[in-house]
This record gives structure tokens, sequence and C-alpha cells, in this order.
């Protein structure tokens, strides 16, 4: 699959990244959520197959869905299959839940995955942002300002 994947210092589950989001989209906000996963799609994560890519979130019936994210069939599920690329729920706090519709409702805004990643505890988390789209000159100027970083460290 597509979509950065980085190890950890303490060579743990992988970190599945989303680099084409801070391309696209201007972030404002970031939140921490989980996410309601079946054991093969937590296994999945586990040996890095996702993609964040496509991915984004979107509020319906007063909780937060993320769509477009697709988590590869674990090869060893045995007799449980998901679908890749299914709806899942992204849990967060309610005053979180009624900004982030505030936001998106009244200013425009987008939310976006940025990261998924194993929290201390284990759990998968999912880290979404507010963001707003770029246009076609601000994307251009990302792209000058990372050729220059990347020349500055030559």
């Amino acid at each position: 699959m597509s979509g950065s994947k980085r190890r950890r210092a303490g060579d743990g589950p992988p970190e599945i990244g989303n680099p084409r989001a801070r391309y696209r989209y201007e972030v404002l906000e970031h939140f921490e959520c989980g996410i309601a996963l079946v054991g093969p799609e937590v296994k999945s994560l586990r040996a890095g197959q996702a993609s964040l890519d496509e991915g984004f979130a979107r509020l319906r019936g007063g909780e937060l869905w993320l769509l477009g994210v697709h988590i590869a069939e674990y090869a060893a599920k045995g007799y449980v299959k998901h679908d890749p690329v299914r709806p899942r729920k992204l849990l967060l706090h309610r005053r979180e839940l009624t900004a982030l519709k505030k936001a998106v409702e009244r200013k425009g805004l987008t939310i976006v995955p940025l990261r998924m990643y194993f929290g201390e505890r284990g759990l998968v988390k999912v880290e979404i942002a507010l963001a707003r789209g770029k246009r076609l000159h601000d994307k251009r100027r990302s792209v000058k300002e990372r050729e220059a970083r990347r020349e500055l460290r030559r």
C-alpha cells in the first residue's frame, strides 16, 4: 500500500502516515481519536498494511465516520472477513464532535486523517485535522519550499 510507514525506536508496529494531506490541505487544528475496528484490521495495521491517502472524515447522525481509508485484508484471517474500505467509526468526546461540526458547517473546512498509530496502551489511534484545501499556487509554493530545504541539507 502507498503512504508513509515509519518505524519508531522501540521497533513496535509502524505508524501509517498521510503525506499527501499536508500537500493538499492547510492544516488548522489537530485531534486525536480512537477508531472502531475488527480483529483482522488491527492485525493488518500491525503489519503496516494500510493507506490513508484517499481518506476523509464525515459527520453523520452525530457521529464521525472515517471513509476512503484502505486497510488490507489480513492473510491469515480464518473465517472472519472485512471490507478493506468500509466506513469506520471514529471515537471522540462530545465537545470535540460539536467543535468539529461547527467548524465544518460555518467555515467550510474538511476533516482529513494525518496518521494512524498505536498508542501507549496498544490501542489504534487516528490523528485527524481540520483543514482548508490549498489552491494551486499554494501547492507550488509548498513544493518550492520543500526543494529549497532539500538543497540546504546537501
